[in-house]
């Protein structure tokens, strides 16, 4: 009887102590915002950052909200400078890439690029959110309304909103493709060389069709590509040949209009020119008579781009040891993972913001502060009084 007896409470206790387990779980903050069981293991020295220059006295003036996606890193960052000092906010997502603002509802929509690709759609939450308990009673914190799945090989990097429709490039497809609000991706643009009697060559990435310079429409905007043609070899091959091979087709004509390119990232339309990062050489630059032309060189792989009025927010990136080859204009070992703030009347650089174990940076979109103020999960610097103290000299206190 002694022995049952210890058998039917060792049972229960272990019956009650798996309760207690599943009890606990999804109890932290960040498993509930982005749905993600490991999303709160975030190791701090990759938030850790450096300033060189006026950074946040420039961006304190532009009164943004400025978003970045560390995609290797599995982060979301927000920079902004509330109350007089520095506001850092992020997220722990899966793989973060492309980014676009919804400026008609205020939301911003992120692309976690994993199979299958996801959509995170964000807005400001209402007042009735506690935000004391999110992000240090700061007004606007980003929280998700929606995620959209979007199974198959589309392998999403950059998005864009054109219209009242959101569009991404499906590299996977070499072409782009509309993500509606409901139901399946709708093959919309693909440029000529992929055409074929019975149909475009969406069967492997042979392209690298990786940015969308949004227009007033598909027809009016631009593409970035690593090739113009389809080749034996293919992107992710070691091999497959980049310098200066990479292009920028019309959505007008499907042909390509700019070239002398290697491995262009973040086309981007600006006063009806095309900018577009050259990342294999660190440069920032336009088309210009077709070709393109640097306008700014950087220390690292060049790749996220938004602008405001006269400035540009320019990422780089380091460099993969594994593909240093698609970096020919690049010392791999003098490479940043940062982002700077470029003065486009006097060719300067104002400042830059830098994470010195960062590594690879995808994209960069920009909201008013007023609207929002970032993430719900704050980054508290190492140094408040000092960056602080500097805003307070310059006279941008409130």
């Amino acid at each position: 009887m002694e022995r049952k007896r210890t058998s039917s409470t060792s049972a229960a206790t272990a019956e009650t102590d798996l309760w207690a387990h599943h009890h606990a779980e999804y109890r932290d903050p960040h498993q509930i915002v982005s749905q993600w069981r490991q999303a709160g293991e975030i190791d701090p020295r990759l938030l850790e950052y450096t300033v060189r220059g006026d950074w946040w006295d420039v961006l304190a003036r532009t009164e943004l909200t400025l978003f970045i996606t560390r995609e290797y890193e599995h982060l979301a960052i927000a920079l902004t400078v509330g109350r007089s000092r520095p506001h850092i906010t992020y997220l722990h997502l899966p793989h973060p890439n492309g980014m676009c603002i919804d400026e008609k509802n205020n939301s911003l929509s992120i692309a976690s690029t994993r199979n299958p690709n996801v959509v995170f759609e964000f807005a400001p939450c209402s007042e009735s959110m506690t935000k004391e308990k999110l992000s240090g009673n700061q007004e606007g914190v980003l929280l998700p309304q929606r995620a959209q799945f979007f199974p198959g090989c589309l392998y999403i990097h950059d998005l864009a909103r054109i219209g009242d429709d959101l569009y991404a490039n499906a590299v996977g497809l070499n072409a782009v493709v509309r993500l509606p609000n409901r139901g399946n991706p709708e093959l919309v643009w693909w440029p000529r060389c992929i055409d074929t009697k019975t149909g475009p060559r969406i069967d492997k990435n042979y392209l690298q069709l990786n940015s969308i310079a949004p227009g007033k429409s598909l027809a009016h905007s631009f593409f970035s590509a690593s090739a113009a043609q389809p080749g034996r070899r293919r992107p992710g091959h070691l091999n497959f040949p980049v310098d200066r091979r990479g292009v920028i087709f019309a959505g007008a004509t499907r042909e390509v209009i700019g070239v002398g390119l290697t491995r262009p990232h973040s086309a981007r339309l600006r006063d009806g020119e095309i900018w577009v990062d050259n990342s294999g050489y660190g440069q920032v630059g336009r088309i210009v008579n077709r070709r393109f032309e640097s306008n700014f060189q950087l220390s690292g792989w060049t790749r996220g781009l938004y602008f405001h009025n006269d400035l540009a927010f320019v990422a780089t990136s380091r460099v993969l040891p594994r593909y240093s080859h698609y970096a020919p204009g690049l010392d791999s070992e003098k490479c940043e993972s940062g982002v700077h703030v470029l003065d486009l009347k006097t060719g300067r650089v104002l400042g830059s913001l830098l994470w010195p174990r960062g590594n690879q940076i995808f994209a960069i979109e920009g909201m008013p502060n007023r609207v929002t103020s970032g993430f719900p999960f704050v980054h508290e610097s190492k140094s408040p009084i000092k960056d602080r103290i500097r805003l307070f000299s310059r006279g941008l206190a409130a």
